[in-house]
């Protein structure tokens, strides 16, 4: 069952909640690249895209695009005022020496230590890893946005990975459309839960074991 597109926002304004101003933050392609459409005016970010954009703007009106300005995933961008392009060396640099302050990503899985595996469906062809592998090691905070499970009903957070694995023991914070979590040494923290679903319905589409935080957010629509 895909996500509809109301509960794909409800992922990317609970990402938004992550940024404050002056961070650079790298988003993926799908519904990292709604989560702009949901910070506030007065939050001012720069957004970094592994093809040589820092300071990425709202998406153009339709018939507004340039045909030479787009994001690591093809999409058309726009440059605010202030943003500056670089090459594609001089982005991944920004990201391995740890300018990058949020990336975040979509993924297959998640394991219960923060193993994500978010790169490729063994059998099925892609255009690459991108820039996923080292924006999962050097990002300062890894947040990932993904469905609880998978389209034939698994659970996609795991106690182990069974995809390929992008990076290990890297994801800081998933959400899903029932929850948050916190990824810790001692495993996942269940943090907030969206209205209308409970603990139980949690722990029944979650193949690993998480503990519950003492004080947890209730999310409302």
């Amino acid at each position: 069952m895909g996500m509809g597109i109301d509960i794909r926002n409800r992922l990317a304004r609970r990402a938004a909640e992550e940024i404050q101003s002056g961070m650079v933050v790298n988003l993926g392609i799908g519904i990292p690249s709604l989560v702009p459409n949901h910070l506030p005016a007065n939050i001012n970010v720069m957004f970094h895209a592994e093809n040589g954009i820092t300071g990425m703007g709202p998406s153009p009106a339709r018939g507004d695009e340039d045909e030479n300005l787009c994001n690591a995933g093809g999409f058309p961008v726009t440059l605010k005022t202030g943003g500056s392009y670089c090459d594609s060396a001089v982005s991944f640099a920004m990201i391995r020496r740890g300018r990058v302050d949020i990336t975040v990503l979509g993924s297959l899985q998640v394991s219960e230590r923060g193993d994500l595996a978010n790169w490729i469906v063994p059998g099925k062809k892609v255009p690459g890893m991108g820039g996923a592998m080292e924006l999962a090691q050097k990002a300062k905070k890894v947040i990932v946005l993904m469905n609880h499970c998978d389209k034939a009903g698994n659970s996609k957070l795991l106690r182990e990975c069974t995809m390929p694995l992008t990076a290990r023991a890297c994801v800081d914070l998933i959400i899903t459309e029932l929850a948050v979590f916190q990824v810790t040494n001692e495993g996942l923290v269940l943090t907030e839960i969206f209205a209308p679903y409970d603990v139980a319905d949690i722990a029944n589409k979650t193949e690993c074991e998480f503990t519950i935080s003492q004080k947890v957010r209730q999310i409302p629509y």
